[in-house]
């Protein structure tokens, strides 16, 4: 499966959440492949962070906003008439949630619906995919990959929410964009569900990757909560590359793809903590170290994994980076970013580095 480019230009694109570790990556991708891209999110939540230093907004319209204002979202489709809308804004952390429900509720259930009923009254969106989360389902701590028809769950107000906004969005779907009146409503819609992703650009408190660079950077001992729990770790550009290419059969072919996806890592690459913070002490050298963080911590799920052989099947996506590869290319960002290099050069060069390993 490779990005058909000459889609994508001229594309007018909404990424809600654009000023997120994940939202700037693809609006780089899609200003690089020539879309007219509009960013409507809060500011950065923190200093650094991927937007800033890679000066994403250069290139597209980005627009300070918030998803729970259902009259600045309605105003915000009806101004810019987008063609595709991805909605990305989210409360993304899990500890934060144990300290802010009614914030993540908000942000994560009504700004779903915010952006599903502004598509509602506002006749122009033809693609829209909602990015929730792995953790939206009902986690039994099994060995074996969740599939997209298992149930939604939710230990803590993180992972509800996003179970939540899966609901919501199966909801608006059946209501107001059946797959059956496809031809009188024209919007298809989609959920899609990825692993922990990772990448270099990330800033996030409490989050494993940038919790270790940020001390390594600082030259201190890294503190690691749970080194046994087990994560499906993928490099962020995998599922980007997989939202991209639902999108472009969303609108290709609306009926056949209008429904929830995983995209997670190759099964090798489903490790645990322990294995991610001696891979990075070691390729970062300089005495880099970690110790257990001994404080009660909030429960969180041990053992994560999706099925994405519907993915695989249907869309023709399957990871490009193994696990390695993508914590050398971490570390060579962060030390780019270290060494005060042109951060949105060195992005742009990896999105290239990466859709040439494509056809691998």
């Amino acid at each position: 499966m490779v990005i058909n480019k000459t889609f994508w230009k001229n594309k007018k694109v909404l990424i809600t959440g654009h000023t997120g570790f994940k939202g700037s990556w693809l609006s780089l991708w899609l200003q690089n492949m020539g879309a007219n891209v509009i960013g409507y999110s809060l500011p950065p939540s923190t200093k650094p962070n991927m937007f800033g230093v890679a000066n994403v907004s250069s290139g597209m319209e980005s627009i300070v906003g918030d998803v729970r204002d259902i009259e600045q979202v309605t105003a915000i489709v009806l101004k810019y008439q987008p063609e595709i809308i991805i909605h990305m804004a989210a409360q993304s952390l899990v500890r934060y949630s144990y300290n802010n429900p009614v914030e993540t509720y908000a942000t994560n259930v009504m700004g779903t619906v915010n952006v599903l009923d502004a598509v509602r009254h506002v006749k122009c969106a033809k693609v829209v995919i909602v990015v929730t989360s792995d953790k939206c389902y009902e986690n039994k701590e099994w060995l074996w990959g969740y599939r997209e028809n298992d149930p939604m769950g939710g230990h803590d107000p993180y992972s509800s929410s996003k179970g939540c906004a899966e609901l919501v969005t199966s909801a608006y779907r059946s209501s107001f964009f059946p797959v059956k009146d496809y031809k009188s409503h024209g919007v298809a819609v989609s959920s899609v569900r990825a692993g922990n992703v990772i990448g270099g650009g990330d800033w996030s408190e409490d989050r494993l990757i940038p919790d270790i660079m940020k001390a390594f950077m600082d030259k201190r001992i890294v503190k690691i909560r749970n080194p046994n729990s087990i994560r499906p770790w993928q490099y962020v550009l995998e599922p980007l590359r997989g939202y991209l290419a639902l999108a472009e059969r969303l609108w290709l072919h609306g009926t056949g793809f209008a429904e929830a996806w995983n995209f997670g890592p190759k099964g090798e690459d489903v490790r645990p903590v322990s294995w991610i913070i001696e891979s990075l002490s070691e390729q970062w050298g300089e005495d880099a170290r970690w110790e257990l963080d001994s404080t009660r911590q909030p429960h969180e799920a041990r053992h994560l994994k999706l099925d994405c052989s519907k993915a695989q099947s249907l869309l023709g996506w399957k990871p490009r980076l193994d696990l390695s590869t993508t914590l050398q290319w971490i570390v060579a960002w962060y030390r780019g970013y270290q060494q005060k290099k042109n951060m949105r050069d060195l992005a742009e060069a990896e999105i290239v580095r990466y859709e040439n390993r494509e056809g691998t």
